[in-house]
């Protein structure tokens, strides 16, 4: 496939917006300084993606999804992208409104692979369970041992941090009355959220000038050793048969761009991994992680600006 021709117009602006985990005030404040750095005109015509993980760990998921819904309606120029992170299908698998399984199966014949876990995450077993995928069981379970070794942490309730997600609508952890609390409107964002997105043409600066690249934007990552087009179908179809979506949740091996990808520039934007990291075309946008102390980042295209919720802009 050749290299997308250069266009004599102007380049859209894309930001990239990492993880918010439920932290509303860090993305009002990001959001204003996107607006603020990033001339009014390009702002407004600007493609926005939001890399996934809108819920858990922060105290205001609920208010984070009114935010995010409302945009549309206020930025009606702008084109907006909601990319689902491991943290929100789960969020999504609890409340009901996951895609069904495309043969036909239930949710809970994924269950096995994972059994051994289950009595040390504590999974759901109230309400509907019996009809739920496996990552709405462990978002609403509690977890035996309450500290998380690896981060130096309490857990929040799940495995996934999920207690002020319950909290930020009014109900108990692990308590079935979210799904009546969770607004329709919330549902309906939940179950339109995409696993993946593609652009065909976007610019990125260089030192060697402006350069057009396609652009794959995933909330962790694209596996190196599976087929690209493979992958990308499945993520499309969104595919519910499989209990753990790698693309939305592993680490290592989703870090770096497939070797097939570099064949022809290609920039692949992630969130999920905890980090901000910058290598080549390989954006990763999560300085945040969910920790109260660090940061909201997002990425401005084509200048690869870093812009952050903490940044004191002048007026």
């Amino acid at each position: 496939m050749s290299e997308p021709k250069a266009s004599t117009t102007k380049p859209r602006v894309v930001c990239c917006i990492g993880d918010t985990h439920g932290f509303y005030t860090k993305l009002q404040n990001l959001w204003s300084n996107l607006q603020t750095t990033i001339d009014p005109s390009d702002f407004n015509t600007a493609l926005i993606i939001f890399l996934g993980d809108y819920c858990d760990r922060g105290p205001d998921t609920k208010k984070v999804l009114d935010f995010l819904i409302s945009l549309p309606s206020k930025y009606p120029n702008q084109r907006h992208v909601f990319l689902s992170g491991n943290h929100d299908l789960a969020f999504a698998a609890f409340v009901g409104v996951l895609p069904k399984p495309l043969d036909g199966s239930e949710f809970s014949v994924a269950w096995k692979e994972y059994e051994a876990n289950e009595e040390r995450e504590g999974w759901f077993k109230g309400d509907g369970y019996e009809r739920m995928h496996l990552q709405g069981r462990r978002w609403a379970g509690s977890m035996k041992d309450k500290f998380n070794a690896a981060k130096n942490t309490q857990y929040k309730g799940s495995i996934y941090d999920a207690e002020p997600t319950f909290a930020s609508y009014g109900v108990p952890h692990g308590s079935a009355d979210l799904v009546k609390a969770v607004p329709d409107e919330h549902k309906k964002f939940l179950a339109d959220m995409v696993w993946v997105h593609e652009e065909d043409d976007v610019c990125v600066e260089t030192e060697d000038g402006i350069k057009h690249c396609k652009l794959i934007a995933v909330h962790a990552g694209l596996e190196k050793d599976k087929d690209v087009k493979q992958q990308l179908e499945f993520l499309r179809a969104r595919d519910t048969r499989v209990p753990r979506i790698e693309a939305l949740s592993d680490r290592q091996n989703v870090w770096n761009i497939p070797k097939e990808l570099t064949e022809n520039p290609t920039v692949v934007v992630s969130g999920h991994h905890g980090k901000l990291h910058i290598e080549g075309l390989r954006l990763i946008i999560d300085e945040g992680g969910g920790k109260e102390e660090r940061p909201v980042a997002a990425v401005v295209l084509p200048t690869m600006k870093i812009v952050r919720n903490t940044d004191v802009l002048a007026n």
